[in-house]
């Protein structure tokens, strides 16, 4: 394993102002930590043979565009970071086999619209999975991954390489609070309170309210992303009552911008 290479490919995405990065070992795609899983076909050596880790990288998404989802500002946030995601993990892949070590970046998103997902509602690779075991972050109730800083306000891109790279350990702490904020808050009630991964979300009932809403141009929904109380970027925008959510006479200002935001951009 190569500690200076792990560090040179830290400082450079703290150079593109990635705020956060963490590298898995293709072996624990080998070892579930819980049941079910995912089955092997969707593991990183299986898309790419020569891999031996996984680079992950995480966006966050700003709170005060995602509190006004569904929305036009949302949805172009949406984009832009997905456009950064494949551009960053294409350049670290780039530069990895530059320097001796093939990589391939995987995009943000493995299919090619809603329509897609409403026929099979699963990528070829999991970003989220990648994240969790490159020790970025736990999943919630929301079947998110949810991270100290940002809850489960992150967008995340990956990095599949030969490179050798130490590991970061698995986060042991279990961010949910269980508070089921996004099971009540879901339009679809595509959530249940089960827990990941024992309440998986109903995919089809979500995939069916992202294309009515991509009919609009205002997919992603966001909703369960949105009142999860968990991330210190809550404190940061003094968000910390999620109950502004359902009650938006706590904070008129707040309601009053949403309203606004929403009313602009399409039908």
């Amino acid at each position: 394993m190569t500690e200076e290479l792990k560090q040179a490919i830290l400082e450079r995405c703290t150079a593109m102002e990635i705020p956060l990065v963490g590298v898995a070992d293709v072996g624990r795609w080998e070892n579930p930590p819980f049941q079910p899983w995912m089955s092997e076909a969707f593991y990183p050596q299986s898309i790419f043979p020569e891999a031996r880790s996984v680079i992950v990288i995480g966006l966050p998404v700003p709170l005060p565009v995602i509190e006004t989802a569904p929305s036009i500002w949302y949805r172009e946030l949406y984009r832009t970071m997905n456009t950064l995601l494949d551009q960053y993990t294409y350049r670290i892949a780039a530069h990895l086999t530059e320097q001796g070590y093939p990589s391939v970046f995987v995009p943000r998103d493995g299919y090619t619209g809603i329509e897609v997902l409403l026929e099979k509602p699963v990528a070829f690779f999991s970003h989220r999975h990648a994240a969790f075991l490159a020790g970025l972050g736990t999943f919630g109730v929301n079947n998110m991954l949810l991270t100290p800083e940002y809850g489960p306000r992150v967008r995340f891109g990956s990095v599949i390489t030969a490179a050798e790279l130490p590991p970061d350990p698995l986060m042991e702490e279990e961010l949910c609070t269980r508070c089921m904020a996004c099971v009540r808050m879901c339009p679809v009630s595509a959530l249940n309170d089960e827990g990941y991964p024992a309440g998986l979300t109903d995919k089809r009932a979500c995939a069916e309210n992202s294309a009515r809403l991509e009919k609009r141009r205002l997919a992603p929904c966001g909703i369960c992303v949105r009142v999860c109380p968990i991330g210190r970027d809550r404190t940061r925008y003094g968000r910390k009552n999620i109950g502004i959510y359902s009650d938006p006479s706590l904070r008129p200002d707040l309601g009053q911008a949403w309203e606004h935001v929403q009313s602009y951009g399409t039908k």
